[in-house]
């Protein structure tokens, strides 16, 4: 998908030291970004919209992850978001003006939803592992968003839903995501009622990797961070080329993909020193 710019602000710049003082950054859009020792945190800026993915914010979205996948210096992605809601979804005031179109707003109806649909996929082809972070409300595409992620920290008061079917519009596309995240009868229960679910029962699900009091969100994510930023960049790397790589394929297939990546990651330097280290222990 090729990244457009955003109307909402303009870039800036802070200088730093790459490896240790962090950087912010205000990218195109409503979007923040922050580096630190390896890690770059995307913060959704647009709280009055309730973090709201309209077109500037998938475009942000994937201009900003596009330069993070070409960053070797990033080793882990935190995507958090500012105020009440992670993010309430598609911006519907958006989307009813593309209904005064001549064809009824189908064609940016059509664009919209591919355009948000790349951004998930973005995501999954980051060679970095993405975290996110959520703290309050993350309901239709905003929830298409979170479980689009390799892993979620939630406050414990956040919630998850996926309620467009109590608008009359079915949440096909947030369903992709949800479905490999959980089982597909919890999921699908979810797209038919409407009904939202607590951070507990989403982590019962396996929705949510990690809950965390509020006022620990910001540091519990940090440390999940910390701790993967901390091992192997070049093994992390390929290892959740092979993780996503196999997902949904038969059993033969996803062997035979994982085992190759797996001959990959075992011929590097690293690993070598690693393994001989471990054998060289007293």
């Amino acid at each position: 998908m090729s990244p457009r710019p955003g109307s909402s602000s303009k870039a800036a710049h802070r200088s730093r030291d790459a490896s240790s003082s962090p950087r912010a950054e205000a990218v195109a859009g409503p979007l923040l970004r922050e580096d630190r020792d390896g890690i770059a945190t995307v913060t959704l800026a647009s709280p009055a919209t309730l973090n709201a993915l309209s077109s500037d914010m998938l475009a942000a979205l994937s201009a900003t992850f596009g330069r993070i996948a070409a960053d070797p210096g990033i080793r882990v992605v935190i995507l958090a978001a500012e105020g009440k809601a992670f993010s309430a979804g598609h911006d519907l005031r958006e989307m009813q003006g593309f209904r005064t179109a001549p064809d009824g707003g189908k064609a940016q109806f059509q664009t919209l939803f591919d355009r948000c649909a790349g951004v998930m996929q973005e995501i999954s082809a980051l060679p970095q592992p993405v975290i996110a972070r959520v703290q309050g409300v993350a309901t239709a595409a905003g929830c298409q968003l979170a479980a689009s992620c390799d892993l979620i920290v939630a406050s414990e008061t956040a919630r998850f839903g996926v309620n467009g079917i109590n608008l009359g519009l079915f949440c096909s596309t947030p369903a992709v995501a949800l479905s490999r995240r959980v089982a597909p009868g919890a999921a699908f229960e979810l797209l038919t009622t409407g009904d939202f679910l607590s951070a507990a029962r989403a982590q019962a699900l396996g929705l949510v990797t990690r809950l965390a009091p509020p006022d620990r969100l910001p540091d519990v994510a940090r440390q999940l961070a910390e701790s993967i930023a901390a091992k192997d960049p070049a093994a992390i790397r390929l290892g959740k080329r092979a993780f996503q790589a196999q997902l949904g394929q038969p059993l033969p297939d996803a062997y035979r993909l994982a085992g190759a990546i797996m001959v990959e990651n075992v011929l590097l330097s690293d690993t070598a020193r690693g393994i001989q280290a471990f054998l060289d222990r007293p």
